[in-house]
């Protein structure tokens, strides 16, 4: 970018220098001394060439602003759609943790029936429950990471061959 408006600024100074002299020689006019009409005409293709180069140079600004603004979008709503995912994640993990410890607190209860010598027929119903909601949880909080890690992984691989087709339009 700074290329461009070092260029522009240099396309600036030249037009100005070139109104400069049409000025001057405009003002030879009247003194009876006119420029010769082959350099008014040079002078008047180098005004052209620039003001060609200055409107190239301006949409190449606009192009590249409005590429920049299509990035940030698509940044803005992958950062999002982490968040989101990243949000199920962790509620994934929380209902895990929360699962292993109900699992914890009916085995020490088990465990507390058994030594001493009573069956509790409803703590081995609890305890099973308890299992299985912490095998149910552990698989949803392992597909919510492996969701999380193909949705980045898509995102990322959805990106290099946009990056290449870039780097071929510079």
């Amino acid at each position: 970018m700074s290329d461009i408006d070092e260029l522009q600024r240099r396309i600036t100074a030249a037009l100005d220098r070139i109104a400069q002299g049409l000025e001057q020689r405009g003002t030879a006019t009247g003194t009876g001394e006119g420029p010769a009409p082959d350099e008014i005409e040079a002078l008047e293709s180098q005004l052209e060439d620039e003001r060609l180069a200055n409107a190239q140079l301006a949409e190449r600004v606009r192009k590249m602003k409005e590429q920049l603004a299509r990035l940030e979008a698509a940044a803005i709503e992958a950062r999002g759609e982490t968040a989101a995912r990243m949000e199920k994640l962790d509620h994934e993990l929380q209902s895990l943790r929360k699962a292993n410890q109900q699992l914890r607190e009916s085995n020490e209860a088990l465990r507390a029936a058994n030594s001493e010598g009573v069956g509790e027929p409803h703590l081995i119903n609890k305890s099973m429950l308890a299992e299985l909601e912490g095998l149910r949880a552990s698989r949803a909080s392992d597909r919510a990471e492996t969701d999380t890690i193909l949705a980045e992984m898509g995102r990322i691989l959805s990106d290099g061959p946009h990056d290449q087709t870039q780097q071929e339009d510079a």
